[in-house]
């Protein structure tokens, strides 16, 4: 399987996997009993090692024969994998067994091989209509059984034959229990090989994704995920930017979206900025999502990661409920910090461009660079205006804090009142901010306001509010999209988590992806900087992209 470390992350015919090749050519039913097989040693997590591993171990009482139909030659080479990882190589608490098992499944499911074809084509060669024949080569990627099989897997309580969408499933369906799935990655999502495979059963598997969706305890997953995120300059980018994906594939479900708004958390213990007491799930990934935003604009400053953390914060708008008064003042000051980087990013655009002026030297380089920047936190900022607009039209009864907090902080919209990008979503903010504004002109009081009075004003007024003036913009919706050749990001990632499990590979030999990238425990992210720069790179050309 390690020949893979031999070959570009650009999968081209000449590649030479001959165990990957033969491992991708056995009999359906093999497959799917592998599949099954690795997904069950990562849910039983066994705490022993096994001493040997024989083809036995494959065999399927529903299934008699399968191995003797495809010899013994065939199980051997399958069971190459499970002797490697049988072996006790790292001590700790998790089963290197289990941990492995899932690291062998991750590249089963994510490998696909290049082959060349040759297409016969015909031209006209002169106007007698003579036409001369050639062929042309091209290349494609052959399907993967291991994935289809992977995308097939159905929950043991439910009927298989049938998937959600009421399509019949063909050839051997593998049949495990959803429940222990969605537990047990709960509890494993600091993990990195862990958070894959959610990723790849979320976005191939519309099964499980279903069954994420109908569950009622949210906080097994998002919780874990939150507080990964929470912790994100101790994470790899990578690990960030899979969790966010994750996030914006479940905030495309609505009903997820309203969901979480509706489970309330007791206390968040981890969160130590300050305390949190009886705050929505919803409420806190918005906090999250904020804080990730400031994260990446002070250390990492990665366009790709605003965009992630927007997209999701944009889909939950229209669902909010109740949202607390710590998240509604972050929201808040999420466009008032991102409003200062865009009158910075104004201030050197501009300034280089009266230098370039003057001088008439080629700058035009550094100019276009700030502009292009300058540009995108245009669009930054506009997307949470839409954020704020959709919650204050679509759910402001429900959301007095959210009043609160921009009547508290009303001045930051001013300078962009008359901004030809801005002016519309900002007349509706005007048209909220006046219409209590003047309900608290009304009530005559001696003294300050407190908070409490204040909010009691506008629950009140809430009541009486019909949305007068106020206009309605095309929801803004962001779904995610896997490009057709994700592999490209996917297959190097995966056998960066496998050199860091223990598995000796010559380092000078490694063509799939920078040597030095392997050798990093980058949980530790000592030199984030620098492993995002590739990371992030990589991820954003080969196979993650947004289709607002």
């Amino acid at each position: 399987m390690s020949t893979q470390l031999l070959s570009s992350p650009t999968p081209r015919p000449k590649d030479v996997n001959p165990f990957l090749d033969a491992v991708m050519a056995q009999d359906t039913s093999l497959v799917s009993s592998v599949i099954r097989k690795l997904l069950e040693n990562y849910l039983l997590r066994p705490n022993t090692f096994l001493s040997g591993v024989s083809h036995s171990s494959f065999s399927d009482d529903m299934l008699p024969g399968v191995l003797q139909r495809v010899g013994f030659a065939a199980a051997n080479i399958l069971l190459l994998p499970f002797n490697y990882l049988a072996s006790p190589k790292l001590e700790g608490s998790r089963s290197p067994f289990t941990e492995r098992s899932l690291l062998v499944l991750l590249v089963l499911i994510h490998y696909r091989k290049s082959i060349l074809n040759e297409e016969a084509i015909s031209e006209k060669s002169d106007d007698f209509g003579i036409s001369d024949s050639h062929s042309k080569e091209r290349t494609h990627l052959c399907g993967n059984p291991y994935r289809e099989a992977f995308n097939n897997i159905r929950d043991v309580e439910f009927d298989p034959v049938i998937d959600v969408e009421g399509n019949a499933c063909h050839g051997p369906l593998v049949k495990l229990s959803f429940a222990s799935l969605f537990d047990t990655l709960g509890m494993c999502l600091t993990d990195e090989a862990a958070v894959l495979l959610l990723y790849s059963l979320l976005q191939g598997n519309s099964a499980f994704l279903e069954y994420v969706f109908v569950r009622t305890d949210l906080d097994t997953l998002l919780l874990p995920i939150l507080e990964t995120l929470y912790n994100a300059s101790k994470k790899s980018p990578n690990h960030i930017y899979m969790l966010l994906i994750i996030l914006l594939i479940l905030s495309q479900d609505s009903s997820f979206n309203a969901s979480m708004h509706k489970l309330m958390l007791p206390t968040i213990p981890w969160y130590q900025e300050r305390r949190l007491h009886q705050t929505s799930l919803g409420s806190l990934l918005v906090i999250i999502l904020i804080r990730t935003v400031k994260y990446n604009l002070s250390k990492l400053r990665d366009v790709y990661l605003h965009t992630n953390c927007l997209a999701t914060l944009a889909n939950i708008a229209p669902h909010c409920h109740r949202l607390s008064a710590y998240a509604s003042e972050r929201l808040v000051s999420l466009f008032d910090m991102l409003s200062k980087k865009y009158n910075k990013l104004a201030e050197q655009r501009d300034k280089k461009t009266d230098i370039d002026r003057v001088n008439s030297v080629g700058e035009d380089s550094l100019v276009e660079d700030v502009s292009t920047e300058f540009y995108i936190y245009t669009d930054f900022l506009r997307i949470v205006l839409e954020i704020i607009n959709e919650i204050l039209t679509y759910a402001l009864p429900r959301n007095p804090e959210v009043i609160y907090a921009i009547l508290h902080r009303q001045e930051v919209f001013q300078p962009f009142k008359n901004h030809p990008r801005f002016n519309e979503l900002l007349e509706n903010i005007y048209t909220v901010l006046d219409f209590f504004n003047s309900r608290m002109d009304a009530q005559r009081v001696d003294g300050e306001w407190s908070v409490d009075e204040v909010l009691k004003i506008i629950i009140i007024n809430c009541r009486s509010w019909r949305g007068e003036g106020m206009k309605i913009f095309t929801q803004l919706r962001f779904t995610y999209e896997q490009e057709s050749q994700s592999e490209e990001f996917f297959v190097p990632y995966i056998w960066q988590l496998v050199l860091r499990c223990g598995f000796s590979f010559d380092p000078n030999a490694i063509i799939l992806f920078p040597a030095n990238i392997s050798v990093e425990n980058q949980d530790t992210n000592t030199n984030a900087q620098e492993a995002h720069n590739q990371e992030i790179n990589d991820m954003k050309a080969r196979g993650i992209f947004l289709d607002p």
